[in-house]
């Protein structure tokens, strides 16, 4: 199977949920986020993996037929890795996708890939956050290492904590970081989505934060509050103009064919395949196309 082959997802916004709280993991799932993801790492404590596990394999059982669902797993290292992956591969096609933390290395996304398909998970896609130095420095194996990778997710957490950098840090302060692994998801022709602010309301500082990785090519980001659904949403979306420009780009570009000009023309400007490549990618995005 190919990454072609798997169901292209649209994550302008993917909220996160904890796995062990019922309440807000349905919240969640009622939302309107492309994508809902069920958290066995982060959000549940040591004492409690293996109840919440059940419940959200409950979850995606009942929400994952009419919507996409996920789950982030326990990070490779840990005692709850391989029974986590396990449960992802058993429940099919209801899963979208299983999102492994803190991943360094294309060997571990393999070993994740192993797992998925020993459980009967081949529809599963995989997605990988990349959470520490080594992390961001393997990217590039980390995208090639399989096509069952859709998507690398940067998690700021973690690799702020082990880079020494301020949790005051502004969007502009990672822009080493994002243009890193945004090369490497280009490169290798998957998303590169944009990891959770760590405010958890809608405010002036959120919407900034959205509209900067969406401006340097981003195709979504993670949320962890209802209220940012919206915000995040719009930011990640072409607007009505940006979608008319598109159009006339490629018509103008279509008649230059048909007529046989040897260059086109629009608005004064001219035209080459590389405003053709951003206009049909604006046109996809728009469509809910995974580019």
């Amino acid at each position: 199977m190919t990454n072609n082959e798997y169901r292209s997802v649209r994550r302008r916004t993917a909220l996160v949920a904890p796995g062990s709280d019922e309440r807000k993991a349905c919240k969640a799932l009622n939302s309107t986020a492309d994508e809902v993801i069920l958290d066995l790492e982060d959000a549940v404590t040591t004492a409690n993996k293996n109840t919440a596990r059940e419940l959200v394999t409950e979850l995606v059982r009942e929400f994952g037929a009419t919507r996409t669902v996920s789950v982030r797993v326990n990070g490779p290292t840990t005692p709850w890795f391989v029974a986590d992956m396990t449960a992802c591969g058993a429940l099919g096609e209801s899963l979208t996708s299983a999102i492994v933390p803190k991943v360094e290395s294309a060997e571990e996304l393999l070993e994740a890939q192993r797992l998925l398909v020993a459980a009967g998970g081949n529809s599963v896609t995989l997605q990988a956050l990349i959470e520490t130095p080594l992390g961001v420095s393997n990217v590039d194996a980390v995208t090639r290492s399989t096509t069952r990778l859709q998507a690398i997710v940067i998690g700021y957490a973690d690799l702020g904590a082990a880079l020494g950098r301020s949790r005051t840090a502004l969007p502009e302060h990672w822009l080493a970081v994002q243009d890193r692994i945004l090369i490497a998801c280009r490169t290798a022709g998957i998303a590169a989505i944009d990891g959770p602010f760590l405010g958890i309301t809608d405010d002036d500082a959120f919407r900034h934060s959205a509209a900067w990785t969406s401006a340097l090519g981003f195709d979504g980001k993670w949320v962890i509050h209802p209220a940012q659904i919206d915000s995040a949403t719009a930011a990640f979306t072409p607007s009505d103009s940006d979608v008319t420009d598109a159009r006339r780009v490629l018509g103008a570009l279509e008649e230059a064919e048909a007529s046989g000009a040897g260059a086109a023309q629009l608005d004064g400007q001219m035209l080459d395949e590389a405003v053709a490549v951003a206009a049909r990618r604006t046109l996809a995005r728009a469509e809910g196309v995974s580019v």
